[in-house]
């Protein structure tokens, strides 16, 4: 089985803030897991360069396009390999390879005939001599009235043009733009109206509701033909006659990075990329919904377009994360940036929040006070406890080497039932209903350590004392694996404390097996809850 995974592109014109990582996490846990049951997987992503929003910010610095690009994609890196995402490929748009595969792709749809010239005209700044990219022109949404840019409105979701802006202004000076003529290639979108019908109506139960819900509107509202170039400073140039001055616009050209970035693995690797761009291939693309459209409706059509067969199956879209009730504001620094996170906080603290709190279905918010509370009772209290009681138990009294032979069959049942669990609810996209049913199975487990009293049974009768910390043992070997796709770190520390050498896979470890305890440092140390006002206090005086 051939599983291919790919993540969103996150702008390289400003650092990760919560928000990014809690619409990108699913999908480095989907992966895991799959490598865990030993699938042939694919996961793959990269930063997006191209466009207008690093051009603004290199402007409002007065540095190049690439001195921006290079720093926030390095700072992406850093920030993804601190937080355990297992990417097979993380790439970048502003590199040869993906030029290429997307100029290939952009002939492709022009030789079949999906692309055709039309005069129109577009949004022009007299004062500033340009044609403007979508990005640098703002206004009032015509759908919602809410304040918009001229490709999306954040608010209503509505995929917009400029021209289709009430009050329109110049980003770059204020002024009010005029409309001018000019030639550009479109992309015939209104005659795949019917086939992304159909892909709709094949994955109604494997697509999150918010992406059933948005592309279900689109559809019904009737698909539009969509300009696929743009005049944009930097990006990937228009390889057809008459058009070498335009640059491919940047929603065509980003999307097909998951293709690009596969090409390159497949190249680096000796594999044929086709192995994960078939039919038979189950395929996940994860990430905020701001991007479901392009996911559920152009990314579709461009594979339709080009003749792919492996069209999304499992649309993971994310609402928004809030930030102490409020929205994440960047430009007045409302936000928890994540590379500042990652030098006080364990990764895993990050990733148990933003995966049992996953705006799954509805907006979700990160408060400091949520987020301590439940690194201390959850984490530490519930599985940090767990472990280090029952490790300390056993090496205290029994010695720290032993080998697992017998363990009863409604243990060995209820952890079965829990794999299967749990894996069914991460290969559905329900990565928070998978975190929350290993949790239960924890939270089980200490009411049954507490109900069995094993410092009792000890003095009653030894050997019977020793057999139920053994099962204990044999519970938290399971839990290894159990949470390895969430807790990365953490499960790797488990390891490490059992001594445990192989059985890495998604099933319950068989039996017998050898243990040599290692308990040194308790998996989890206590946050002073002093700290959510310290915190609390430091984000009111960075914001602006």
């Amino acid at each position: 089985m051939t599983i291919f995974i790919g993540g969103a592109w996150p702008y390289a014109n400003g650092s990760l803030h919560l928000g990014h990582i809690a619409g990108l996490l699913p999908g480095d846990i989907i992966s895991r897991y799959y490598r865990l049951k030993g699938e042939d997987v694919l996961y793959v992503s990269g930063s997006d360069c191209n466009g207008t929003p690093i051009g603004i910010r290199a402007r409002q610095e007065g540095t190049s396009i690439e001195e921006v690009a290079n720093r926030y994609h390095n700072e992406f890196l850093g920030c993804f390999h601190a937080l355990g995402f297992s990417y097979d490929e993380y790439t970048r748009t502003d590199q040869s390879h993906h030029h290429k595969e997307v100029q290939n792709i952009f002939t492709t749809l022009y030789q079949r005939g999906w692309l055709y010239e039309k005069e129109v005209e577009q949004t022009y700044c007299e004062h500033d001599h340009q044609f403007l990219p979508d990005r640098f022109v703002e206004g009032t949404c015509p759908v919602c009235g809410s304040r918009a840019r001229g490709d999306q409105c954040d608010q209503c979701s509505s995929v917009l043009d400029p021209t289709d802006l009430i009050d329109k202004s110049c980003k770059l000076c204020g002024h009010e733009p005029v409309l001018k003529a000019t030639k550009h290639l479109y992309f015939s979108l209104s005659k795949l109206q019917e086939p992304l019908q159909q892909l709709l109506k094949d994955n109604g139960t494997r697509w999150r509701d918010n992406a059933l819900q948005l592309t279900s509107r689109y559809l019904k509202e009737g698909l539009h033909d969509r300009p696929v170039t743009r005049d944009l400073e930097n990006g990937v140039k228009v390889p057809i006659q008459g058009f070498h001055d335009k640059k491919i616009y940047v929603w065509i050209e980003a999307v097909s990075g998951y293709l690009s970035a596969s090409k390159k693995w497949a190249r680096e690797h000796h594999r044929d990329w086709k192995d994960f761009w078939q039919e038979a291939t189950t395929s996940y693309y994860v990430h905020g919904k701001d991007n479901i459209p392009f996911h559920s409706i152009i990314w579709p059509a461009i594979l339709i377009g080009i003749g792919e067969k492996n069209l999304p199956d499992y649309i993971v879209s994310n609402e928004y994360l809030t930030l102490e009730k409020r929205k994440i504001s960047t430009s007045g620094n409302w936000a928890v940036w994540v590379k500042d996170l990652l030098n006080d906080y364990h990764p895993d603290s990050i990733r148990y929040f933003l995966t049992i709190n996953a705006p799954e279905k509805r907006d979700a918010d990160f408060s400091w006070r949520e987020f301590i509370y439940s690194h201390n009772s959850e984490l530490l209290g519930a599985l940090g406890n767990l472990v280090q009681r029952t490790l300390k138990f056993h090496g205290k009294e029994f010695g720290y080497d032993l080998t697992l032979s017998v363990v009863p069959n409604d243990i060995q049942n209820k952890i079965s039932e829990t794999f299967l669990s749990v894996g069914q609810s991460i290969e559905e996209g329900n990565t928070r209903q998978g975190i929350e049913k290993a949790f239960e199975f924890i939270r089980w487990s200490n009411k049954r350590f507490d109900e069995m009293k094993p410092w009792n049974v000890i003095k009653e009768d030894r050997e019977e004392g020793r057999q139920v910390l053994e099962e204990f043992l044999y519970v938290i070997c399971n839990l290894r694996n159990l949470i390895q796709p969430f807790l990365p770190f953490t499960s790797s520390k488990l390891t490490d404390q059992l001594g445990m050498s192989g059985q890495f896979g998604w099933a319950p470890v068989s039996l017998p097996l050898e243990i040599s305890i290692e308990a040194k440092s308790p998996l989890f140390n206590r946050i002073d809850i002093d700290q959510i006002e310290i915190e609390r206090k430091q984000l009111k005086e960075k914001a602006q």
